[in-house]
This record gives structure tokens, sequence and C-alpha cells, in this order.
């Protein structure tokens, strides 16, 4: 825990071993991420492109995601497409309601559609590849840390190119 008492993610003494392994967790995590997605495909949920899936705040969710996915995600994401803030939105959804981390979103993004017929699977689909992630991590011997995003994000931010709304420069 850090001295704010939230949870710790990723830098600090294992910021350094999750680095070190990226490419290695990168190739196994593609092969799951592919695996989910035929899964998902087999389904065939239907997505609005509504932009819900980042917008946390307003539809009542919270991205949660592993040490090693953060690193990932913020590593082959590319830049943010808007500013870092409280935890309300993804910052790689822009003004169109896009993802532009499409390629690297994690899991929690991956299962996640608005289809009412499809939303008994997402739990299950959840479930069944956050069990092969942890499995990888676990041999790959990186932190697991699971925690909500902008947790992730604000460890990350010393390192990161994403402007924090929330902070103020008075």
């Amino acid at each position: 825990m850090t001295t704010t008492g939230q949870p710790r993610t990723i830098l600090g003494p294992d910021s350094v071993s999750v680095i070190s392994q990226l490419d290695r967790f990168r190739d196994a995590l593609h092969a799951i991420y592919v695996d989910l997605e035929n899964e998902i495909a087999a389904l065939a949920p239907r997505c609005d492109l509504s932009g819900r899936c980042c917008r946390f705040l307003e539809y009542d969710h919270t991205l949660f995601l592993s040490a090693p996915e953060a690193a990932l995600l913020v590593n082959d994401a590319g830049p943010a497409a808007r500013p870092l803030d409280d935890g309300a939105t993804c910052p790689w959804q822009d003004h169109q309601g896009l993802c532009q981390a499409r390629h690297a979103r994690p899991i929690g993004c991956r299962v996640y559609f608005c289809d009412p017929a499809y939303q008994g699977h997402a739990p299950l689909l959840t479930e069944k590849y956050l069990g092969r992630l942890k499995v990888l991590v676990a041999a790959l011997d990186l932190p697991w840390l699971y925690a909500p995003l902008h947790n992730h994000l604000r460890d990350l931010a010393p390192i990161l190119s994403i402007p924090d709304a929330t902070t103020s420069t008075k």
C-alpha cells in the first residue's frame, strides 16, 4: 500500500521486472488475446460503437487490469487522446468515442460489449482468460497487482505523456 492507502501498482521495485519482460509477456499475452477474440467472435456480440465501454463513471463500471497488462498498454497504445481524469473515462477514448488503444487494450476492454444478449458471457470469459493471464504472469515471475486502470496510470504518471486533468497548476 502507498502512504495514501491506495494499492501499489506498477512503479516501485517491480517496475524493472515488468519492463524487462515486456517482449516475452507481449507475445504470450497476444496468444491469449487471440483465443479470447476467437471465442468472442463465435458469440457474435453486437458493438454499437457508442463508447460506453470507455465512459466508466457515466456507465458505472471500473476497468481493472493487472500490472503487466497496464505496462503493455502504456507501452504499446500510443499517445492518449485525452487528459487523465479521476477515473471517469479512459484516456485512449477519442472525442468521437472510439478507442485509440484497440490493439493494446486489456482483457477487461476486450470482453465488454453493450449487447444485452451477450451480457451473461462477459463474466465467464473474464474469469477464464484472467485465469490464463495469472498463469502467464506467475510463469514470468511478474507482479499481479490487479487494480483499476487509473491507479496504474497514476503510478506511471512520471513516465507517461498523458496530461493530468485532475491536477491544477496554481
